[in-house]
């Protein structure tokens, strides 16, 4: 049996003791061993959280409590002998099942598409030969062999490395390269300090390396993650509290209503057992809204549909309405803000000459301009140096990919800016035109903090030593400084000069990167650290990732909506500062000096009053760990905020999981953090994020007129049976014409209501509070003004036909509860607006379901084996229209009501 232990602190070890405790060498495992360790410790796999089988899938279906009830009324209608209110209960529940079945595994279908690709092989050292093997297959003591653009399949410890570099910003929240070493480090360093170590699912931009793999598999740091994920309980969701709260309301009264029925009928007005259980049935049908579930399922599929067309994929499908309850949101910067790219935005060269730089990121198209103007860098002799010292101090590579595809990039992200940078001056590195030879090259350590190169031109043979770095290093390392096209002594007033344009651009977002020259002997071949001084100061590059066309919109939205957006990142403070303040999550212009801008990891090790105090105040919270991203989130969800998070890297999963909506990159997001979401962004971009927010809202509001409708228009139905026993008439309704109404009116215009587009205003709002639910009293007014106006209808129509016949009675009741309905629906089409202020025309699925519906109504009682079904008998064509343009009367009440409110609204 393998006595490893893969949780040891290897950082902290020399690594001859790593090698002892992995029981390998420097030449690597032998391969009995590593297929030993693999058959004892598995493979170096994640947990993957597994999909969901359509089967499954499906019968998650039928757990919502009004489902449960509507099962409970067709087993009653069963035993009753109603076998057609049996087959229409029936038919709704599997219309709703099936609805949210397509919507949930089309999600599903989604997110595995935008699963992102990974490396599956890998390069070690056994039996002292380099071989390739797949990734699942590395195991402890396998000895990694890595260069720059490959990916790092397992944790380990480095023992050999050259100019090596990694980002680790999936895994810390770190967006800048990180330098590694192989040197020990003090046990209790954090995990992105620990120079020696890397982790799996980071990647080498710069150099290579040999390092013995620690963990594999859940045993890594990301795996730690991934499986704590597991563990975790996410309760159930508000909209799942509130539809069950909906659904017990909405039982209790049918019951109620039902019980009612059943003791007058029976115990005052004296009806047979058989025919008053009928009659209860009736009511109990009649006050349940059979189309409730479906609607829900309807309106939550409409709003997940119209969130995927602005980027936004629900993974779980009741975070449609979660998120138009946001209040506040927890987001990253790099990627979500940012572009997640490093683009040269400014050239400062020495003489105090600046030039803007066109386009973004690593697009190659854009051009130079001075004071507003275009300019040609080929008859510009300070933008021709700047060109070529960024092409040729540098070794990163760019392939142009042509018109049709975008350019294939490798190597450090400022060098890549930079060479980018070139090829826009017209550099074509390494086929040049302009007769410069790279001899050596001098990478770029934290140590030095400057990379340089030795460069011949070809047409003197004159040599030069040219390179960047950090500006205060390549200041202290000048002497001269490049002015009027000739080096010119450096002055005590121009570094005062250099350094305050410095400090500029740094308040700007902007990471400054100077460069310089010299002369160098016509016969050196190698360039070292001491031949980099005296050197000619040229002038520096402004860097920035820039950040997104949308967001400060999207922010200000957020503002207006009464949105709170807070950053929280793993970036530097200085950085995060400047990103807030130009996306608009802080002021342009300093606030109340008393409350910190933004709060680093170390300040907020604090007693959880003030660490509540910071979290009150503070809106950007920079160089944080995931423990600390966690119990911000958690912190606020605790106050009463519903929280969304939005992140891509495995440090962002817990508390993605943990917050109420979890927003997860889709293009640059782990496979981690996408599992661990509720949504997936497939454009990264965070005003995706305020438009899946609005669409919530709109899902919402929706959600409740819908209801609205429902509820006023069945308690109609209910009290016309209840007043009708009650005064001694005979039952006005069967429960199959219920049903019909329920089925064909309800289920049409309700499904119309549900794709009601929104009004302009609904991000001018506070957000929907938590606890909100569905139903308030915003009811009230149409229950008491529109149910009676179609009892009273329903029951003079009842009255005015029933000498003729009870069936002809009853079909008159049932034309004007159902023509009633179908008015009503154009009320809730806004419960403050008059429809004509909304717009008669805007939804046009109204109008077709205003239409169908009443034709639909009009076939019941006019075709003879409907009228059989239904037991109907024929009415005249005008009394139908007659019927008809009575029912709109309560359109008409609607709209007075609706007048009359937003009359008292605004003088208030």
């Amino acid at each position: 049996m393998t006595n490893i232990n893969q949780n040891e602190p290897y950082h902290a070890y020399e690594i001859d003791v790593c090698m002892n405790e992995l029981e390998s060498s420097k030449d690597g495992l032998s391969g009995e061993q590593a297929s030993k360790r693999l058959n004892e410790l598995g493979e170096n796999t994640l947990p993957k959280k597994e999909r969901t089988s359509p089967f499954v899938l499906f019968f998650r279906q039928f757990k919502d409590l009004l489902v449960i009830v509507l099962f409970f009324a067709a087993i009653i209608a069963w035993f009753a002998g109603h076998v057609v209110d049996v087959y229409v209960i029936v038919g709704v529940v599997l219309a709703n099942a099936l609805i949210g079945f397509f919507q949930e595994y089309k999600a599903e279908k989604a997110i595995a598409s935008l699963k992102s690709l990974v490396k599956h092989q890998a390069n070690v050292k056994r039996d002292g030969n380099q071989l390739t093997v797949d990734v699942k297959d590395v195991v402890p003591g396998d000895i990694l062999v890595l260069n720059a653009g490959e990916s790092v399949p397992a944790d380990a410890r480095i023992f050999r490395l050259k100019n090596l570099e990694t980002t680790e910003s999936s895994l810390t929240g770190e967006s800048m390269p990180v330098q590694k070493k192989s040197e020990v480090v003090d046990e209790d360093t954090n995990l992105a300090d620990r120079k020696n170590m890397l982790y799996k699912g980071t990647h080498i931009t710069r150099g290579s390396c040999q390092a013995v793999v620690i963990a594999t598999g859940i045993n890594t740091e990301i795996g730690k993650i991934a499986q704590s994920l597991s563990e975790r309980d996410q309760g159930v969701s508000s909209f799942k509290k509130k539809t069950n709260k909906l659904a017990k309301v909405m039982a209790g009264l049918a019951v109620s209503t039902a019980l009612v029925v059943f003791l007058v009928g029976y115990f005052i007005r004296g009806f047979e057992f058989e025919e008053i259980l009928l009659v209860t049935i009736a009511t109990l049908v009649s006050s349940i809204p059979e189309g409730l579930p479906a609607v829900l399922s309807v309106v939550l599929a409409i709003g997940a549909n119209r969130m995927a067309r602005h980027n936004a994929i629900i993974r779980d499908f009741s975070a449609t309405e979660i998120a138009g309850s946001l209040s506040v949101i927890l987001t990253d910067k790099t990627g979500t803000l940012t572009q997640g790219v490093l683009t040269v935005k400014k050239i400062y060269t020495a003489d105090g000459k600046e030039y803007e730089v066109e386009g973004q990121g690593y697009k190659l198209k854009g051009g130079v301009l001075k004071e507003g103007r275009e300019v040609d860098p080929d008859e510009d002799d300070t933008l021709q140096r700047a060109a070529w010292i960024a092409a040729y101090s540098n070794a990163a590579s760019v392939k142009d990919g042509g018109e049709a595809n975008d350019p294939e990039f490798s190597g450090d992200p400022t060098e890549l800016a930079l060479l980018i940078l070139a090829k826009k001056l017209g550099m074509r590195k390494p086929d040049l035109a302009s007769g410069i030879d790279l001899i050596d090259d001098l990478p770029f350590n934290s140590k030095q903090k400057f990379r340089a190169s030795l460069v011949r031109f070809s047409d003197d043979q004159q040599q030069e030593v040219i390179g960047f770095g950090a500006p205060e290093k390549i200041l202290s390392l000048s002497t001269k400084i490049y002015l009027d096209n000739q080096p010119s002594e450096l002055r005590g007033e121009d570094k005062e000069r250099l350094l305050n344009q410095i400090e500029s651009y740094g308040k700007k977002a902007m990471r400054v990167i100077a460069y310089g020259f010299k002369e160098a002997d016509s016969d050196k071949k190698a360039i070292s650290v001491d031949d980099v001084d005296k050197l000619v100061f040229a002038g520096f590059f402004a860097i920035s990732d820039p950040l997104r066309d949308e967001v400060t919109e999207a922010v200000s939205k957020c503002k207006k909506a009464g949105i709170r957006v807070m950053m929280v990142t793993g970036d530097h403070k200085n950085t995060a500062v400047a990103i807030a303040r130009e996306a608009g999550i802080l002021d342009k212009e300093r606030g109340d000096n008393a409350i910190p801008e933004a709060l680093s990891e170390e300040e907020l090790d604090v007693d959880d009053q003030e660490f509540g105090d910071y979290v009150d105040t503070v809106n950007v919270f920079a160089r944080v760990s995931p423990k600390t991203k966690l119990r911000i989130s958690e912190y606020l969800q605790k106050k009463g905020q519903i929280i969304g998070m939005t992140g891509d890297g495995v440090n962002d999963a817990p508390a993605l999981k943990s917050a109420d909506v979890g927003f997860a990159m889709g293009q640059k997001g782990t496979d981690v953090a996408k599992d661990a979401s509720e949504m997936v962004l497939s454009d990264d971009n965070f005003a995706s994020v305020v438009d899946a927010i609005q669409q919530g809202r709109i899902v919402f509001r929706n959600i409740r007129q819908t209801s609205f409708f429902l509820i006023t228009t069945n308690f109609a139905a209910t009290a016309t049976l209840i007043t009708a026993i009650a005064i001694g008439l005979p039952v006005p309704l069967l429960a199959t014409q219920i049903l019909w109404i329920n089925l064909v009116t309800d289920g049409i215009m309700d499904i119309a209501l549900a794709t009601e587009p929104g009004s302009d205003d609904v991000m001018d709002q506070k957000p929907i509070q938590g606890d909100e639910q569905i139903l308030n009293k915003q009811i009230f007014p149409y229950v008491l003004i529109i149910a009676p106006v179609m009892v009273i209808l329903a029951l003079l129509a009842f009255d005015n036909y029933r000498d003729d016949s009870v069936e002809k009675a009853r079909t008159a009741a049932f034309l004007v509860i159902a023509m009633t309905q179908v008015w009503n629906a154009l009320n809730m089409r806004s419960l403050k607006k008059s429809v004509f202020k909304i717009g008669l025309f805007k939804n046009r699925w109204i109008n077709v379901a205003f239409i169908v519906s009443i034709i639909l109504q009009y076939l019941a009682i006019k075709l003879p084996f409907m009228q059989n079904i239904f037991q109907f008998e024929n009415l005249p064509w005008l009394d139908i229209l007659i019927i008809t343009l009575l029912s709109s009367l309560v359109f008409i009440l609607g709209e007075v009501y609706k007048y009359f409110q937003a009359k008292r609204q605004k003088n208030k």
